[in-house]
């Protein structure tokens, strides 16, 4: 049987603090501080919902983020 993963770590990091970088700036700096995968997403675009601890993601429009949600 395989095992259940982890839950692992999210780093201690506000999403707020990205919003209103430009998104190649965002997305060194996010993993700069941890977090893996960074998702960068145009507004409007279709998604899965499933939560992923780790994950950082990023609405982008006209080059920089306007708004930023872990999972």
């Amino acid at each position: 049987m395989a095992s259940i993963p982890s839950s692992g770590k999210e780093p201690d990091d506000s999403p707020d603090g990205y919003v209103g970088l430009e998104a190649g700036r965002a997305e060194r700096l996010a993993r700069e501080r941890g977090w893996s995968p960074v998702r960068s997403l145009p507004p409007g675009a279709i998604i899965t919902l499933e939560y992923r601890v780790g994950r950082l993601n990023f609405e982008v429009a006209d080059g920089r983020v306007r708004r930023c949600w872990k999972g």
